[in-house]
């Protein structure tokens, strides 16, 4: 291997970062997602531009926490100070590992957050007859309210869960049995006899749970990844070289 303790390197970047803030955990968890998501993994969210027509600057991407940024910027550094590690691994592999790490330390809708334009209408302006979401357990509602008035600034933020927030558990799923679930794309798995029957496996079973997802995620974690003259190992992950 050419850069044989690049695991421990970044366990113990991610580590130190969480020590400073819990937003750590779901700010790279989110920007790993976000990555994957458009033309595969291989953390060109990462990238910035003198322009604004980044895939950062994005509408979907936008809201990123700048502490998943961070993460990424710091665990690079770190296996980058190693001589016999300096360049030889991706920016894309150390997204995947600080992922993994992240999970592993604080154990993905079950930690994080969502500003509160993300779910408003859910609160204020549902239809022209009612404006609460009547999916919505009243009271959370009215809590929601209270910490999203109107007139909030755009940059606050709600945990999506309500119980265990900074927890990698499955309250989440035990939260949308009981309407509160955040997002009404959350609460929407309740509709449909398939994805409500795993909402009730994943709400009694946190082993099982656990399980599939870090299935799931190492999946993920293997779309569309370039590979020799693909792509590029970024001296910085912020630029192209």
């Amino acid at each position: 291997k050419s850069c044989p303790n690049v695991e421990s390197i970044v366990h113990n970047a991610v580590k130190k970062k969480l020590k400073e803030t819990s937003v750590t955990a779901p700010a790279t968890l989110r920007l790993f997602f976000h990555d994957c998501f458009v033309h595969g993994c291989d953390a060109s969210v990462i990238i910035a531009s003198r322009n604004g027509n980044a895939e950062k600057d994005a509408p979907d991407d936008i809201s990123l926490a700048g502490d998943g940024f961070d993460t990424v910027i710091r665990a690079k550094a770190a296996v980058d100070s190693v001589s016999e590690c300096k360049n030889r691994v991706s920016c894309a592999d150390i997204l995947a590992l600080a992922t993994r790490d992240v999970i592993v330390l604080v154990g993905a809708h079950t930690i994080g957050f969502s500003h509160c334009s993300q779910f408003s209408n859910r609160i204020y302006n549902y239809n022209s007859q009612i404006s609460i979401d009547p999916t919505l357990h009243q009271r959370y509602a009215k809590e929601l309210q209270l910490k999203c008035p109107r007139d909030v600034d755009p940059r606050v933020a709600v945990a999506l869960d309500p119980t265990t927030p900074l927890l990698f558990d499955n309250a989440f799923f035990k939260n949308l049995k009981h309407g509160k679930g955040l997002l009404s794309s959350d609460q929407a798995l309740l509709t449909t006899k398939k994805s409500k029957r795993i909402v009730n496996a994943f709400a009694t079973n946190n082993t099982l749970f656990q399980r599939v997802f870090v299935a799931a995620i190492t999946k993920l974690g293997r779309v569309g990844v370039k590979t020799g003259n693909q792509g590029e190992i970024r001296r910085d992950c912020r630029f192209h070289n």
